[in-house]
């Protein structure tokens, strides 16, 4: 009899899967995709420059600041030759250029081995001489010609 008695109360396997545990780990997934998910899309636009672009067509001729593998600056303004110059003339005079001529657009040409920090700078000089935009310029690939 005490065969039978412990055959009864034998308790049956389940076959379910219990799935509360995953429900808790997808609510918190959730939660920290959602606060994430803004901060994401933070950013600085910036417009990168294309390899094959069209050259710029301009009214007036640019002036062009030069900056050198070493550093050193060079100006060319409408028509002129390229001048060497340091830091406080080519905000100087940039500056007297383009209260006269507030329409000429002005590029920065830097060497492919100048420092980055150095075409910032000049760029940062440039915006505090007065001009409103400044453009990089660049050279096309060899065998884009």
């Amino acid at each position: 009899m005490s065969a039978t008695i412990a055959r009864r109360h034998r308790r049956k396997l389940k076959s379910e899967i219990n799935v509360v545990p995953y429900i808790d780990v997808m609510l918190v997934l959730l939660v920290i995709f959602m606060v994430t998910a803004p901060l994401l899309t933070l950013g600085v636009d910036v417009e990168l420059p294309q390899a094959r672009a069209k050259q710029v067509e301009q009214k007036k001729d640019p002036v062009v600041v030069t900056v050198t593998a070493a550093g050193e600056y060079a100006l060319k303004l409408e028509g002129g030759a390229n001048e060497a110059v340091d830091a406080e003339v080519l905000k100087a005079r940039i500056a007297a250029f383009v209260r006269q001529n507030p329409e000429v657009p002005v590029f920065v040409a830097g060497a492919r081995d100048a420092d980055y920090a150095t075409v910032f700078d000049t760029m940062v000089l440039l915006q505090q001489a007065g001009v409103p935009r400044v453009g990089l310029i660049g050279e096309p690939p060899p065998n884009a010609r």
